[in-house]
This record gives C-alpha cells, sequence and structure tokens, in this order.
C-alpha cells in the first residue's frame, strides 16, 4: 500500500484541461485514493499546467509554493501543456518532484506507486510527435454541466500558437466510443454537456468519420438535455453543422468562432486558414437560420505587424458583424514559434491599450444581444451557487439570468421570459413555470 493516500487537483487553462484533471482524479479514486481540496493536507498535489498564459512559470511557482506551505512534505507533480513544453524549466521549481509531459499524464498512478523524495524533479517528457494516443476524458463535479472531450492536438501549427508542440497532432476516439463517454456522463445527474477539444472540427482527420457525423450521434443520447459546442474553426464550421443544429433536439444555438483578426493580411501572417470573408459567411449563416443565436469570438491584438490601420480593420469588421461577445487575448511571444521572429512587434503598451479598447467593444456587443432578447422565451438551466439570496443560469443561448435562490430550481430547466437587464448586466427573469419538489 502507497503511504501517499490523499491527493488534490488544480487546474490550469482550458476546458480541456478541467475534463483530463477531472478523469485523472478519478482514476487515482478508483486505486483507493482519497481526493481533497487543496488545502485539506494532501499527500500529492496533482497540477495540471498551461501554456497559454503570459506568465506561465510565475504562475506554477507560486501553486507549487502555496501548496508547500500547506503540506512541506507532499509529493508535487506537474503535468499539461507547460509540463510538456518546459519540462526541465519546471523541474527547477522548488518543490516539484516529478514532471510528466502529454504521453505520461495519464500514466501518473504507475509513477505515484514509485514516489520518493528527491534533491532533483523526475522528468518523464518524450518529444511530442511520439504522442500518438487518444484518452476519453470528461469533468465531473459541476451537477449542471460536463466537459466532453472528443478530440485532442492540431495539425494547423499558426505561426503564434504553442499548442501543437504541448498535445501533438489531430487525433480522436471514433463516434462510437465517444457516444459511449457521453453515455455515461447520462447517468449521472449532469444536464448539459460541452464539446471540447484543441481543434473539434477536424474531428475524423480526412478519415471515414467527421464532425458533422458526431454531433448527429450525440443528438440522438438519452438523458443529457443539452449540447453546447465549444470553440470550432469557422472554416470547420460548415452549412451541414449550422443547419443541423438549427433543427436538433439537443445541440443550443451557442457558436464560438475564433476570428483573431479582422485583417487579411494578418491572418495570412497568422497562417490561419480562412479570410474575413468565410468568417462573415459563417456569422450570416448562423443568423439567417438562427436570429437569436449567441455568437462568441477569439480575437488577439498586438500581433507582429499590427499597425494602427490594420488593428482599425479590425475593430470595424466586428462592429458590423452580428456578434454577442468577445474573448480578447494580448499576443504574448512563444518560444519556438514563427510569430516570434517577426519584425514589426508591437510595444506592449500599445498592445494593452488596444485590449482595453475591444474589452469596451465587447460589453457593448454582449449589451446589445441581451437586449435583442428581451420579452423572448427560452428555458434556463440553473446552477447551484447562491450569492446573497440570488441564483444564476443559462438560457440556450447562453444569456446569463438570475433570480431569488430556489433550491427546487437547482439544475432544473425551466421555461423563463426574459424581462430587463439589472445593474450588474444579468437578465431578470419571469418564470413561467413551476417546479414541484421531488
Amino acid at each position: 500500500m502507497n503511504q501517499y493516500k490523499k491527493v488534490a487537483f488544480y487546474t490550469l487553462g482550458c476546458k480541456l484541461n478541467f475534463s483530463e484533471t477531472s478523469t485523472i482524479s478519478r482514476n487515482f479514486e478508483e486505486e483507493g485514493y482519497a481526493k481533497v481540496d487543496f488545502n485539506d493536507q494532501p499527500d500529492i498535489f496533482v497540477i495540471n499546467t498551461c501554456s497559454v498564459t503570459e506568465n506561465a512559470d510565475k504562475k506554477c511557482r507560486q501553486i507549487v509554493k502555496k501548496a508547500l506551505k500547506v503540506n512541506p512534505n507532499a509529493f508535487v507533480t506537474m503535468i499539461g501543456c507547460y509540463a510538456q513544453l518546459k519540462p526541465e524549466e519546471i523541474s527547477h521549481i522548488p518543490g516539484v518532484d516529478l514532471v510528466l509531459g502529454a504521453n505520461e499524464k495519464f500514466n501518473i498512478l504507475a509513477h505515484v506507486e514509485e514516489l520518493e523524495k528527491n534533491e532533483t524533479a523526475r522528468v518523464e517528457a518524450i518529444n511530442i510527435k511520439e504522442t500518438k494516443d487518444f484518452i476519453p476524458s470528461f469533468s465531473i463535479g459541476d451537477r449542471t454541466r460536463s466537459f466532453l472531450k472528443v478530440q485532442d492536438g492540431c495539425d494547423y501549427f499558426c505561426t503564434f500558437c504553442t499548442i501543437p508542440l504541448a498535445r501533438g497532432k489531430s487525433r480522436n476516439a471514433n463516434i462510437a466510443e465517444t457516444i459511449e463517454e457521453a453515455n455515461k456522463i447520462a447517468d449521472t445527474e449532469i444536464k448539459e454537456v460541452v464539446l471540447t477539444g484543441v481543434n473539434i472540427g477536424d474531428f475524423g482527420q480526412g478519415g471515414d468519420e467527421n464532425f458533422y457525423e458526431l454531433v448527429q450521434q450525440l443528438d440522438q443520447v438519452e438523458g443529457i438535455d443539452r449540447f453546447r459546442i465549444s470553440s470550432i474553426e469557422p472554416n470547420l464550421l460548415s452549412n451541414e453543422i449550422i443547419d443541423f443544429v438549427s433543427t436538433s433536439n439537443r445541440f443550443v444555438p451557442h457558436f464560438h468562432i475564433p476570428l483573431q483578426s479582422g485583417s487579411d493580411e494578418l491572418l495570412k501572417k497568422m497562417r490561419r486558414k480562412y479570410l474575413t470573408a468565410l468568417y462573415t459567411e459563417r456569422v450570416e449563416q448562423i443568423k439567417s437560420t438562427m436570429p437569436n443565436a449567441c455568437i462568441g469570438v477569439d480575437v488577439i491584438v498586438g500581433f507582429p505587424g499590427e499597425s494602427d490601420e490594420e488593428f482599425m480593420k479590425t475593430v470595424t469588421f466586428l462592429n458590423e458583424l452580428d456578434i454577442s461577445y468577445l474573448h480578447v487575448f494580448t499576443y504574448s511571444e512563444r518560444a519556438n514559434t514563427t510569430a516570434k521572429k517577426m519584425e514589426n512587434a508591437v510595444p506592449m503598451h500599445i498592445r494593452r491599450e488596444r485590449s482595453k479598447q475591444l474589452h469596451i467593444l465587447s460589453e457593448k456587443k454582449k449589451r446589445a444581444f441581451y437586449e435583442s432578447q428581451i420579452g423572448t422565451e427560452w428555458r434556463v438551466l440553473f446552477e447551484a451557487e447562491e450569492n446573497e439570496g440570488v441564483m444564476y443560469g443559462f438560457t440556450e443561448n447562453y444569456v446569463k439570468v438570475k433570480t431569488a435562490f430556489n433550491p427546487t430550481l437547482i439544475n432544473q430547466t425551466v421555461k423563463v421570459k426574459l424581462e430587463t437587464i439589472d445593474s450588474s448586466g444579468f437578465m431578470a427573469i419571469e418564470l413561467l413555470e413551476k417546479i414541484v419538489p421531488c
């Protein structure tokens, strides 16, 4: 019996990381380990790292330091994207005992059985080109929703991105295996599933199956009220997918579509697979079939060569698009990427100023979208969080609503009418049906 029996997890980064952490934690529990909170004196800390954040190294050091304050004798394991990209760098963080790259993170239990505190960390991170397995994952812990990993890795190699170096080539399970994972979620109390991955539209990679066929099959899964598509590339979001969602039983009218820039010149420098004309077509197709659909957009500011003129092309393009909100990323130089070698770097103070401008634009877009929804009727899935007597939930088209806390509403989908936007930016509602306590 291993001496280390209590394990805690800390996850940085994206929904994909959360789905993988949740699966790894269940693997620990199946082997008799007790999953505990971060501050509950765990024997083992597992920290799932991210490479997207600008200060990944600083954040990792802070978390390790915090862990060792909780238990100075704990064993600290680092996994995830940053652990694959910079394993030696992470291994020199004081207190780290084990660093596992992309190929080894799901074999963590085998490594845990050999745990010993040493002066230097043990590193297990092979060349990412040798990482070819796909490990299905989904998150559990939130009664309301789960993140289901349907794809991993990316073959695109955009000039600003390290994800292919951290996660390897695009890969996935087959549709039947993915449906099996969805059925496991359906056996729980969870009502909503968010499909996640690095490049989910690339599901199938040109083989006998594709993403369109996957969503058709998932739509038939009983026991799940909603499926939500997370980020999907515009060149992979086909008309047939959009049209299917518009008539689907379970897929909701909410899309998140990366743009990155409204300048065709910069899109080419970024090595994206589309230009602004195609992006406009995708948005128009969604709105023609689902006028109330919510559309989120990723955009990068401060990419090398982004002059004032090129930035204003992005601002103008986004202003004219019928979209609902933005996720704004300030460009940061990443090691081993083509963009880092490009000329005409944008000064950091200008990057930050442009980020502020787009955050303001995002708030305006979100407000306009919410105002367009006043008077409409939707079904809201209510969450367990209570804040000063108030609870929250989301409509199918991702409008966040609030109402007086009522425990019988938790994890229920209830028909509502959207009434007014309050001072905090949430939508006040009228409940159109009653929930009878079980």
